[in-house]
């Protein structure tokens, strides 16, 4: 069986400019952001790619085509092949019905009402409903599905799908929560045997949505809204939360099964509506690092006070003892730590796709599972890597270099080369761009499209920054560590691995002054873990590095600057290299430098 799952609309930023006031600062206010395409043949994922990485438009919430063409181009299929077409999104009928009957029964001003009841209205019949959706997939590709062979699965369904078959399909308890879905913007249940258990009782609808609540601090604080929060969680770093809190102490209200409420409710279509609560919690807005600090501190404790609450609750509703955390609220890593720690559960898992980028692969298994005999499901599914995108070949890179022939030098080595003069070059105060294979899926570098230093040196973070990412000081860097070393670096309490940057812990008191680099002002670092079965030369790398150096990580960032994609193509790698003061670039088996100008 072949399933195909795609994410993302053609006019949805145009009506959320046009209706919702989603441009400029809010531009990210919308559905459909991170839009891409999965595959799934016969139950294995072999396929997956964003469309920002393609089209260059950072969260584009575009169709996404190029990613769709690439999926099936890389598996020499076509569109008649598709089984299944399943879509992340199910604004049914019945569906927008209840989104306007809560609408209706919110407290709000008559007028603001009408606004959204007409708005919502307009956005399915436009937009995102089922006719719209197969319109706008027939429009872009040429091709036409067959409706009957059209799965339109529920959002945080597919981030919970998402989850369970990254995590390796065991039976899990599982806790949703980011900015909103059709109706609601938390649900917890149980995967069993593949089939969904949601918890009705704990489920949180889009008025009190802890995410959309974490945006608008987000915005206050002169950041981009759903798209910065790791901004604020960075931030929170460099203050301790304020006792009393007024977050805690008077926003929040906890309640049975998990469930809570805010005492004033989120007004969804007003970005501005808390900002004079915000002033009256903490006084008039500043830009400066300490007071953004202090309001960050108070919102990731917020944070930690609600997901506690929750996930309290699902322990006390489910004998499974293994949890999955999806949604755009589980990329707050910082928080995640002490989540797990704190329950009873025996692993927690944040998977590589926990924000939308990873609802096309969920969407296409609940649709692959829905509509697959037992039989078929019970079959064991290989290990899933990151590593889904597209890679390019000698040729392609050649024909990228030969394009900057007069700016750059290159030669070719092969791995053991390149392993070692790379080692050799991160013994220094350098920055190397490093490029190989598939592209990584999901928001965080991996190590096939990373920058990597040396984190033995106090200010390159500073550099790093400042010379070549372009972004604010305060922003920490992660360490890539063997997993098999981390425990002896980091205080990784119950856990054994972070393969994905989705956890914080703290550095040992004794590495502090050997990765200061890697190491945040709180002391803490966003950890990624690495092996020789995911990404072998990398390992290799880190092995011969630690060798010369005996510092047991590496500096690993996304290799981007700030406001655009991670590089995809080897003249993405190129133009990065070329246009910030990144000092070498390994390109496949190819060590580039920069040409030096002449005199």
């Amino acid at each position: 069986m072949i399933v195909l799952g795609c994410n993302g609309f053609t006019r949805v930023a145009a009506f959320f400019a046009e209706n919702f006031g989603a441009v400029g600062i809010d531009k990210h206010y919308l559905l459909g952001h991170d839009a891409g395409a999965a595959l799934l043949v016969d139950g294995e994922l072999v396929a997956a790619v964003e469309e920002e990485r393609l089209n260059r438009e950072k969260k584009t919430t575009d169709f996404p085509i190029n990613s769709v063409r690439w999926c099936l181009e890389s598996a020499g299929l076509r569109f008649s092949d598709i089984d299944l077409l399943a879509i992340p999104w199910n604004w049914s009928g019945a569906v927008v019905a209840q989104v306007l009957a809560d609408i209706s029964s919110a407290p709000m001003e008559p007028a603001a009402e009408q606004y959204l009841l007409s708005g919502i209205g307009r956005l399915a019949a436009e937009v995102v409903g089922p006719e719209a959706i197969l319109a706008d997939f027939a429009a872009r590709t040429g091709f036409t599905p067959d409706p009957e062979r059209v799965v339109f699965v529920p959002h945080h369904f597919a981030h919970a799908m998402t989850g369970y078959y990254l995590a390796g399909m065991k039976d899990s308890a599982f806790l949703v929560s980011d900015g909103r879905a059709e109706r609601f913007s938390t649900l917890m249940g149980e995967i069993r045997d593949g089939r969904i258990s949601v918890f009705d009782e704990s489920t949180i609808g889009a008025e009190y949505s802890i995410g959309i609540l974490f945006s608008a601090i987000t915005r206050f604080l002169g950041f981009v809204p759903n798209n910065d929060e790791y901004k604020v969680m960075g931030l929170s770093g460099y203050a301790g939360p304020p006792s009393p809190n007024p977050f805690v102490e008077d926003l929040v209200v906890l309640q049975a099964d998990g469930r809570y409420t805010f005492r004033r409710p989120l007004e969804t279509d007003n970005p501005h509506s808390l900002d004079p609560l915000f002033e009256q919690y903490f006084g008039p807005a500043e830009d400066t690092l300490e007071y953004k600090a202090r309001v960050a501190a108070a919102a990731q404790e917020m944070l930690a006070v609600v997901t506690g609450h929750q996930l309290r609750a699902l322990e006390a509703k489910t004998d499974l003892d293994h949890l999955l955390f999806e949604g755009g609220v589980a990329l707050n890593c910082l928080n995640n730590t002490p989540l797990f720690e704190g329950s009873r559960f025996a692993d927690m898992a944040v998977s590589f796709g926990a924000s939308d980028t990873g609802i096309v692969v969920g969407a296409a298994v609940h649709a692959w599972i829905t509509h697959s005999d037992n039989a078929d499901r019970a079959r064991s599914v290989p290990p899933v890597t990151p590593y889904l995108g597209p890679e390019y070949d000698d040729a392609a890179i050649e024909h990228a270099l030969r394009e900057v022939r007069d700016r750059v030098g290159w030669s070719r080595l092969n791995d053991d080369e390149i392993v070692d003069q790379v080692a050799k070059l991160l013994t220094e105060k350098l920055v190397i761009g490093y490029y190989e294979g598939r592209i990584e899926h999901g928001p965080r570098a991996l190590g096939h499209r990373s920058i990597l230093a040396n984190p033995k040196f106090p200010d390159i973070k500073d550099v790093i920054n400042t010379r070549v990412k372009h972004r604010e000081p305060f922003r920490p860097f992660a360490p890539l560590v063997l997993e098999a070393d981390a425990p002896k670096i980091f205080e990784m309490g119950r856990k054994t691995r972070s393969p994905y940057m989705t956890f914080v812990f703290p550095v040992r008191p004794e590495f502090r002054d050997v990765i200061p680099g890697a190491t945040h002002v709180d002391g803490t670092s966003r950890v990624q873990t690495i092996t020789d079965r995911d990404t072998p030369r990398l390992a290799a790398l880190l092995r011969r590095f630690t060798a010369l150096t005996d510092v047991p990580c590496l500096i690993n960032t996304s290799f981007n600057v700030a406001g655009e994609p991670i590089v995809c193509t080897p003249a993405d790698a190129l133009n990065c290299f070329l246009g910030t003061e990144i000092d070498h670039l390994v390109l496949g088996n190819y060590l580039v430098t920069k040409a030096v100008p002449a005199v």
